[in-house]
């Protein structure tokens, strides 16, 4: 059962990321957030904890809960997230691209035909994300430009029933290479964040290499660490 803490960090963070708080102002005090939700002051602690570890605000003694600039896109490079997860928060403001999807022989593992997919991921207008990708075409025989512009993992999951378990990661940041000035909207000092992930099936099966590549001013890349003591 979800916590009350975590409904109310849910709420608070999407009014941070509609606007409804503006950047550099402070939220309610705790006393306020806490007759506003009907809760102990514990508890909005616990929330606002969850804020501050995820980006959106900045707890500053005698001033209070300063809300942070989120004109960046929270992204959980840690988790196995699509771009859809991340589209359904945004609404309206995003769209996909197919740039190219061919199926030809090739290795990923083994060696056998595989699809590449490369997809522009819009948000607001602007072209920020190039993803390339690779997929098993013995995991994922069938693929169209209409489930490559809505979901590929929901396809997989939904359609084919297999279960994406985990993936391998490493982000570098690398300069525009000729692709990504044809295929995003760059600027002379625009950096390019990487993202290469090996993603694998329940079964430990390789299905799946992308390499995804961000516009450096349009993300703030974040995962929540909690230390175990040993």
């Amino acid at each position: 059962m979800k916590r009350k803490f975590q409904d109310i960090y849910k709420q608070l963070s999407e009014r941070i990321e509609a606007g409804s708080y503006q950047a550099g102002t402070t939220l309610p005090s705790e006393h306020q957030l806490a007759v506003t939700y009907n809760a102990s002051r514990e508890t909005i602690r616990k929330a606002l904890k969850m804020l501050s570890e995820h980006g959106y605000i900045q707890k500053v003694q005698g001033k209070g809960s300063i809300v942070l600039d989120m004109s960046r896109i929270n992204f959980p490079f840690s988790g196995v997230t699509t771009f859809r997860e991340l589209s359904q928060k945004l609404g309206s403001r995003t769209k996909t691209e197919v740039i190219q999807l061919k199926q030809e022989l090739g290795q990923l593992g083994e060696e056998g035909m595989v699809w590449h997919v490369h997809r522009v991921r819009h948000i607001d207008g602007e072209r920020i994300i190039l993803d390339k990708d690779i997929f098993s075409a013995q995991a994922v025989p069938h693929l169209t430009k209409e489930i490559s512009e809505q979901s590929i993992y929901d396809y997989i999951e939904n359609e084919l029933e297999l279960t994406i378990s985990f993936a391998h990661k490493e982000i570098v940041i690398e300069e525009p290479s000729k692709e990504d000035h044809n295929y995003l909207d760059l600027a002379e000092n625009h950096v390019i964040v990487v993202i290469r992930s090996y993603t694998y099936l329940e079964d430990a099966t390789l299905f799946q290499y992308t390499e995804s590549r961000h516009r450096s001013d349009k993300f703030r890349f974040v995962d929540f660490a909690r230390r175990v003591k040993k």
